[in-house]
């Protein structure tokens, strides 16, 4: 009798067990699906913000070059010169200070 319920109480488990892998893998399978969804929907909504991105600058710069210039000067003096430990040799006279050295337009 007791080995009866022995074998009785192991297939049980072996079914739970079953049950349990089929249960994993149907959520795995899930997860998978859901993650790969979710990628594409970041990838999609991030390139629709490239563009929109692209298109305000391009609306930009069509409606005041010299300012659109001006504010990418910046931009690049911002990045150059954030770092204390890097070090910078450019000619004084290049194209690079056009907006340090004269406050008006720049040349172009």
């Amino acid at each position: 009798m007791r080995a009866e319920r022995t074998a009785v109480a192991k297939e049980h488990r072996s079914q739970g067990q079953e049950q349990a892998e089929i249960i994993r893998a149907t959520i795995d399978a899930k997860i998978t699906v859901m993650l790969a969804e979710a990628q594409k929907d970041a990838f999609t909504v991030r390139g629709e913000g490239d563009a929109e991105a692209a298109k305000i600058y391009a609306n930009t710069y069509t409606k005041d070059a010299e300012f659109y210039r001006f504010y990418r000067s910046l931009e690049a003096y911002e990045k150059s010169f954030n770092s204390k430990s890097d070090i910078m040799v450019v000619k004084p006279d290049s194209d690079f200070f056009n907006y340090l050295k004269d406050g008006t337009k720049a040349k172009k």
